[in-house]
């Protein structure tokens, strides 16, 4: 896995190499029996990307417009200044290097223990964010949701894409990562040629101009705006399971083991939305017979 200084160069969309790439990952998935999952992949790697005509074009700090103001509601306990505030050194890097468009990648929900994992992906011109934007985790819900409503009319573009608990259990999560951000990936128009993914890991791989970058939600404003996003839209969609499993607390916990998640597992056992592949299970004696064997460790799809 590459470091979180590194920089991932990929053949470039639209080359032979570039296609033959996305065919050996999707392969990969279809010689282990996951065949939908190989279609979809090839199917959404191989979509092509078209360049825009203006590309990533990064604004003198004397010409930005007014950013939209919005009451965010109570500041949390750790606010930000605007010292701490992301920036665009990143987008303006891989900008430097030829990229024209740059996508912000973040995912939220991949140590839940019920629900899908969802990526965000974010595109924006350059242009000054939202004061208060950061990382999705140092705000309350109320901020966060505020700061939502104005990066869905702010950024350039964005989609999401997300992995089912189904999906989790047959590939693994790192594949289960990677078809997630696949998806939000292709329903950007037009594709970016270089992504930012937040943490260390690149879970994205081929064909994918990939830079990683360890607490990215913090430092880049492409990245920040994708934490918000994405954690906005899992937690609604996991409001909605707990108006038909309310014993479980999915309106507050969002699928997280919570005491409330706990009890309610032991008493009812889990619901389709659970995870069944993953271990705590075998602490549950009454249901433990459900768990599903967890993919091989050979059976991840390779990175690299």
């Amino acid at each position: 896995m590459p470091e979180a200084d590194s920089v991932r160069l990929a053949v470039p969309p639209g080359s032979t190499n570039w296609a033959v790439s996305s065919s050996i990952a999707a392969q990969d998935l279809q010689h282990r029996g996951e065949t939908r999952c190989a279609q979809e992949l090839c199917e959404s790697l191989l979509r092509p990307a078209t360049r825009p005509q203006g590309g990533f074009r990064p604004r003198a700090s004397g010409s930005m417009p007014a950013a939209p103001t919005a009451t965010l509601g109570p500041v949390s306990a750790h606010s930000t200044t605007d010292a701490d505030a992301p920036g665009y050194a990143l987008e303006r890097e891989l900008a430097a290097d030829g990229a024209t468009l740059v996508a912000g990648v973040d995912e939220v929900g991949r140590g839940a223990w019920a629900g899908p994992v969802v990526v965000c992906a974010t595109v924006t011109d350059g242009t000054e964010p939202p004061p208060g934007l950061t990382d999705s985790k140092k705000l309350t819900p109320a901020r966060r949701e505020a700061m939502s409503e104005l990066l869905r009319d702010w950024v350039r573009d964005h989609a999401f894409g997300r992995a089912e608990p189904e999906e989790i259990d047959e590939v693994g999560m790192t594949a289960a990562l990677r078809l997630a951000a696949s998806r939000a990936l292709a329903h950007l128009r037009p594709g970016p040629d270089a992504v930012i993914l937040d943490g260390k890991h690149d879970y994205l791989g081929r064909p994918w101009r990939v830079r990683t970058q360890v607490k990215g939600d913090l430092s880049c404003v492409s990245v920040a705006a994708a934490s918000i996003l994405a954690k906005v839209h899992r937690d609604a969609y996991m409001v909605g399971l707990d108006a038909e499993y309310p014993a479980y607390g999915f309106a507050t916990g969002v699928g997280y083991p919570t005491p409330a998640h706990r009890a309610a597992l032991a008493e009812f056992g889990p619901t389709p939305h659970h995870r069944m592949s993953w271990a705590y299970l075998d602490d549950l004696p009454q249901w433990k017979h459900l768990r599903k064997p967890p993919p091989a460790a050979g059976r991840q799809t390779s990175l690299l």
